[in-house]
């Protein structure tokens, strides 16, 4: 896919108003997370935390964004790309999550969506990429039914403050993570291992999701409004009946638990079953309020997860199969792209759902820089790849509006810190300069190439 034909071919593919993009967020990007009133999250306390963050690492710099924020916008704007998918940080604007204004805060996003417009590039924004307050930590966090109506208010705010220049706005970046990450399997932020908080915060976001929504559309019901979830591309490790039959209850697990309240006001009863501790949490007229009409969603998507039936293993029953192809990026995750059509299909088929974007994928390679050039051929083949896929699904007439490479530039990975990179722009976290990568110049001259076709 790299020979300038073949760019031409895969750009044609596309519809004429198909959005090209990245994507980033707040904490992986942002730095000064002392500066201008700004509290902390609890990403903020979890990375301070001895052995919660490979090699220590903290986004207190991270890629300095909050100081070179011109410089990034015009980096983007040599890219080419239509759109910028970025998170808010809520503890910049509500430094303890309700109360108080932090307008420099705000003042950051003001001068944020005045250069992306200035640059005629969207505003695709999320309220909540995991950046919670720890001061609403403090109160129970995500297990505390309150932090729905602080979410409420905070999305009521940034939509009254910010709204007439987003171009869309989404209540929550991938719950599945916040959810069992930070609560059930402990490898993210707040770090807790528990099925009773991680059920009770898989109620608590679901709802503040709803009410998110409703308070989105009191102030600005022309402002197209959505969810990203990184639905679980789940494949039967084997043909058996009792693989199939984990890689349905794997799906109601994983996927159910958030699509099930959205788009149909009910949790799958598979999990009901499974997971008592869900059940007490659900009042009257709860799951109504989750299930709001949505404008779109958007779906992250960089590996499958093959799901084998294992009865020695808590509810869904299932243990992870091997990968069945050899290659995969440099953070271990098989490289799959029938994975993207697989979970697009079921989805598709078992929910009633509104047009889609796919606001994340990529591949972590940690292609080094010889002499001042970066040649991640993974990454350039993967994202070509997966492209590729998407230009089926449109010919098959699935909603797919637009896609954001994840991500616009090396940044701080989670629990991985900075050991991984995403970027389709190398950081150099010493200097911070910034270096385009092959994959970012393949990227430039696809979207060029579609701009012109």
């Amino acid at each position: 896919m790299t020979s300038s034909a073949s760019i031409k071919d895969l750009a044609a593919r596309f519809p004429g108003d198909f959005l090209f993009g990245v994507a980033t967020a707040a904490y992986q990007i942002e730095g000064a997370v002392r500066e201008d009133g700004r509290k902390a999250s609890i990403w903020d306390a979890f990375s301070h935390m001895p052995g919660r963050v490979v090699n220590g690492d903290t986004g207190d710099v991270a890629c300095d964004h909050y100081h070179r924020l011109e410089s990034d916008l015009d980096l983007m704007a040599g890219l080419g790309v239509n759109a910028y998918r970025f998170s808010l940080a809520w503890p910049r604007i509500l430094p303890d999550g309700v109360g108080a204004i932090n307008e420099p805060g705000l003042g950051f996003y003001d001068r944020l969506l005045d250069g992306l417009k200035a640059r005629g590039i969207k505003a695709y924004a999320t309220l909540y990429h995991w950046d919670l307050p720890l001061t609403l930590a403090g109160r129970g966090g995500w297990t505390d039914r309150d932090t729905a109506s602080a979410f409420a208010g905070y999305a009521r705010l940034v939509t009254e403050r910010l709204g007439d220049r987003l171009d869309t706005i989404v209540t929550f970046n991938e719950p599945w993570c916040s959810v069992y990450l930070g609560h059930l399997m402990g490898v993210h932020a707040p770090g807790e291992r528990s099925i009773e908080a991680a059920m009770a915060a898989l109620h608590v976001t679901n709802l503040a999701h709803g009410m998110g929504v409703q308070a989105i559309r009191s102030e600005r019901p022309d402002l197209p409004v959505g969810i990203v979830l990184n639905a679980m591309s789940v494949m039967a490790a084997s043909d058996s009946e009792a693989d199939r039959a984990a890689a349905q209850r794997a799906n109601d697990f994983h996927n159910g638990v958030f699509f099930g309240p959205m788009f149909e006001s009910a949790y799958p009863d598979a999990v009901l079953d499974g997971c008592p501790d869900l059940r007490p949490h659900v009042r009257d007229g709860d799951l109504e309020t989750m299930n709001q009409p949505l404008d779109f969603w958007g779906l992250n998507y960089y590996t499958p997860l093959r799901a084998r039936n294992d009865d020695t293993q808590p509810f869904p029953h299932v243990s992870v199969a091997s990968a069945v192809r050899p290659e995969k990026t440099d953070i271990g995750w098989e490289i799959e792209p029938a994975g993207l059509s697989h979970v697009i299909r079921y989805l598709y088929d078992r929910y009633e759902l509104p047009d889609l974007y796919i606001t994340e994928n990529g591949a972590a390679d940690n292609t080094r820089v010889e002499n001042g050039a970066i040649s991640d051929t993974m990454r350039l083949d993967y994202i070509a790849t997966h492209l590729s896929v998407v230009a089926d699904l449109i010919d098959e007439n699935y909603p797919l509006k637009g896609y954001f490479a994840w991500s616009l530039m090396d940044n701080f990975e989670w629990a991985e810190g900075y050991a991984m990179r995403f970027g389709l722009v190398h950081v150099d976290y010493q200097t911070q300069t910034r270096t385009v990568k092959q994959s970012g110049h393949w990227y430039k001259a696809l979207l060029a190439a579609h701009k012109a076709s």
